[in-house]
């Protein structure tokens, strides 16, 4: 594709209007012709039911648009709603949905003449003793567009200008630009599901994070207490001994068990500090103490014991990366078509209009402003790679290739999706399970402890069974804050791995306005920045793979 020259020397005789008219007619008449494949989503190998069969899994369509309700925290719900406005990597996901919205603009363009332009120049020459043949003359007289009589010797020095405005548009006859703006389009739905992941990723983590630090509070509270308690048993000891009632030993038994519980209290109040500071920067904060947004505490948020979580087709409409990685797939199916069109010939319109003047033989260059200085010209033309063909197509294999390795890790991602829920769900469930046992063998050690107390304050047990016991009860205790937190834990996780957490935002801008104000301070960004709605993101239909029954 070449423009047209702006100042031609030589002045042909236009071509009939109708001869040229018909030709372009014909060309865009060919213009319905797109080489390369068409794009048909791939297969999906999903399987037709989850291998999880506990009765507290409903198949029935989850909640996933504000999941996090079902914990029944207010502080969280409230975190989670301003953490996308502030979170860094969304709103990096959100300029990038804005890039790609830029780049489908870029491909429209090419719909248009590609070469658009205006030029001027002004151009002194000198010619040398060697060029002053009459050959050479010819040759300035034609680049300076001079007519009659060769110039003399003594005009060896001279002086060119011309402007003028030219255009080349090339035709889409084998669907080069269409297949681009395919590609761009689906860039931008690419961009948009990743958006929406970056959204899920955010909305788990504030969860996790938040879970974690109810979870070392607890802790935290469990070892306070029970260093209490075994500062009590330790005064007990002190008291019986200083009336001959029991040995030193029992002092320092006390003594030491009292130790080591306050010793747990620096790592958790270690591990609320690091909580606090991931998600200050979750929220978009310098790491902080962010007590006066934890407040109320209610405890570690307690999970539902059944949820519903669909069937797995589900998950291809409801999980950002798998759409995301879906249209990848498409926009690279489209660079097949761009590459393969550069196999056949490319045919082009181009035209210029413009004036030239020279100072040569009395000329002078204010000449350029007369009608009679105009020159034109206007013609189709057609190149071809020929002599490219065998580059052209192994670019196209690799094209070819690379479409086919999108289809792999599309169907990598469904499948990692499926494990996902299913690790998720085995992991809430079991979580579940466990802490309804460590509820048990907890409240049976606080029966222990009171009853070893008891019995040694009356002198029928040593002090070994009291710290045995005491000792015993903080464990289990911890144990089972940890796995409440865990079954906590495993929500997220499974409402993560259904994808649940970006619907609720869709109205939202994908940038904040400080971000689109420091952008449009830059660049003259038009509509872009305020046309920033999220778009709905059409369900998308997947054929699917059978999997076989083991």
């Amino acid at each position: 594709m070449q423009a047209g020259e702006y100042c031609a020397g030589t002045r042909a005789a236009p071509p009939q209007p109708a001869r040229w008219a018909a030709g372009v007619v014909a060309l865009a008449l060919a213009g319905c012709v797109q080489v390369g494949p068409d794009y048909t989503p791939p297969e999906a190998p999903l399987a037709s039911q989850w291998e999880s069969d506990d009765e507290r899994v409903e198949t029935g369509p989850p909640d996933a648009a504000a999941w996090w309700r079902t914990l029944n925290d207010p502080v969280l719900s409230a975190l989670i709603e301003m953490a996308p406005a502030q979170n860094p990597n969304v709103q990096i996901a959100g300029v990038r949905v804005l890039q790609a919205r830029a780049q489908l603009g870029a491909a429209i363009g090419e719909f248009y003449p590609q070469q658009q332009k205006f030029s001027g120049e002004v151009t002194y020459r000198q010619l040398s003793d060697r060029e002053s043949s009459s050959s050479l003359l010819r040759e300035v007289q034609q680049d300076v567009g001079n007519s009659g009589d060769l110039p003399s010797l003594h005009d060896r020095r001279f002086w060119i200008t011309e402007f003028g405005i030219g255009a080349a548009w090339e035709l889409d006859l084998w669907g080069k630009f269409r297949r681009s703006l395919e590609s761009a389009d689906a860039d931008l739905l690419a961009s948009i599901a990743s958006y929406d992941d970056a959204l899920v990723s955010l909305t788990a983590e504030v969860a996790s994070t938040y879970v974690n630090i109810r979870t070392f509070e607890e802790r935290l509270r469990l070892a306070r207490e029970n260093a209490g308690s075994q500062r009590d048993s330790l005064r007990l000891t002190e008291v019986r001994f200083r009336n001959g009632e029991t040995s030193e030993t029992d002092v320092e038994q006390a003594r030491s068990e009292y130790a080591q519980t306050r010793s747990k209290i620096p790592q958790y109040e270690t591990g609320i500090a690091q909580n606090q500071h991931a998600l200050s920067v979750l929220l978009g904060m310098p790491p902080a103490n962010l007590g006066h947004l934890l407040q109320p505490a209610e405890g570690i948020p307690r999970a539902p014991a059944a949820v519903a979580i669909g069937i797995p087709a589900d998950l291809l409409r409801r999980r950002p990366d798998i759409r995301s990685a879906e249209q990848q797939a498409a926009a690279q199916s489209a660079l097949i078509g761009v590459t393969k069109a550069q196999l056949y010939p490319a045919f082009s319109l181009s035209g210029s209009f413009g004036f030239t003047a020279n100072d040569i033989d009395g000329s002078s260059l204010a000449d350029a402003f007369k009608w009679s200085s105009r020159t034109a010209s206007f013609g189709p033309a057609v190149s071809w790679n020929l002599l490219n063909y065998g580059q052209i197509t192994n670019q196209v294999r690799a094209q070819d290739a690379s479409f086919q390795e999108a289809i792999l890790a599309y169907q990598n991602t469904v499948l990692q999706a499926q494990q996902e829920v299913e690790d998720a769900l085995a992991s809430f469930f079991g979580a579940q399970d466990s802490a309804a046992l460590l509820a048990e063998a907890a409240a049976a050690g606080e029966r222990s402890v009171r009853l070893a107390l008891i019995q040694y304050r009356e002198g029928a047990t040593d002090y070994t069974t009291v710290l045995s016991a005491q000792q015993s009860l903080l464990d289990q205790q911890d144990q089972l804050a940890v796995t409440q937190g865990d079954v906590a834990q495993g929500l997220v996780s499974l409402y993560r791995a259904l994808g649940g957490g970006w619907q609720t935002h869709r109205q939202q801008d994908f940038v904040r306005d400080d971000i689109k104000d420091a952008m449009a301070g830059r660049t003259d960004w038009g509509r872009l920045l305020q046309d920033t709605t999220p778009v709905a993101v059409e369900e998308t239909t997947v054929p699917l793979v059978p999997v076989p029954e083991f």
